[in-house]
């Protein structure tokens, strides 16, 4: 096929990409295929391309611009309003957020994940920003609504599959067994930190053997957690008083280091399959 026919179905593509005739994925498998090595693909950023921009409808921009300006007034104008009103305007950022953010996940992954990292910053910082805005003391408010974010984002990545979110999740959910076992522990000693997290560790890596089979990205996150929460006993004598010596935390950290290399290099096969 000739260099001028090729540059007739490029914009072709590029047509039918600009007016959603056809999925991105779609047009991105097509322009590659009728791309010769030296042409030049058309420039694009997250998916959408130059052309789009350039030739896009002036309707168009006049949304842009008042989003843009409905987001900068809500945002300079925050504090004045009551507080119904600034829950209801984060939730619904948020909310739409997520939305635009699961719409774009086939269309343009990058996107998505951009969308979604969104939503669940503004969740957790403008929530905080709330509570100490309305001078709730409480640390258990605090700590209840990490939680609560948590679960959001480990419910989020289960359903869109983002592994980054289910860690944070579970990072999250895990923190805030960790804050309540302090709270109820007063300067405990080893083997009470050890029993404490060992049987979390335990069962993380168990329910990550039970899903393997049917979706190995949540395996491999809990695997992971799992792992991580096995050096917890030892991470936690940075963060609070507890009996024990320098030297014990040392000799159990290199102990655990052992043993989970060990377990790791006689399971290779086992937990491989788990995550690949």
């Amino acid at each position: 096929m000739d260099t001028e026919k090729r540059k007739i179905i490029v914009k072709e593509i590029e047509h039918w990409r600009r007016s959603r005739l056809l999925p991105e994925h779609y047009c991105d498998f097509l322009m590659n295929l009728y791309l010769d090595e030296g042409m030049e693909k058309p420039k694009s950023l997250m998916g959408v391309s130059a052309s789009s921009v350039a030739n896009s409808n002036w309707k168009i921009w006049i949304v842009v611009m008042a989003i843009i300006a409905a987001l900068a007034l809500s945002a300079l104008n925050f504090n004045s309003f009551g507080m119904p009103m600034q829950i209801g305007i984060s939730t619904l950022f948020v909310v739409i957020c997520y939305v635009l953010g699961y719409r774009q996940y086939n269309k343009s992954p990058i996107v998505s994940c951009l969308l979604c990292g969104l939503a669940s910053m503004a969740m957790i910082f403008i929530g905080l920003y709330l509570l100490h805005l309305y001078e709730v003391s409480s640390s258990y408010a605090y700590v209840g609504y990490v939680a609560l974010c948590s679960l959001v984002w480990l419910i989020n990545g289960l359903a869109a599959r983002m592994g980054i979110f289910q860690f944070c999740g579970w990072i999250g959910l895990v923190g805030t067994y960790g804050w309540f076992l302090m709270r109820k522990l007063d300067n405990p000693g080893w083997f009470l930190l050890e029993i404490s997290w060992i049987p979390v560790s335990i069962v993380l890596i168990w329910i990550a053997w039970l899903v393997h089979h049917t979706n190995k990205q949540s395996a491999s996150i809990l695997l992971l957690v799992g792992g991580l929460v096995w050096f917890a006993p030892e991470a936690i004598t940075f963060l609070v008083d507890v009996d024990m010596s320098s030297r014990l935390i040392q000799l159990s950290f290199t102990g655990k280091l052992v043993s989970a290399g060990i377990a790791l290099f006689l399971f290779r096969k086992k937990w491989v399959e788990w995550v690949m």
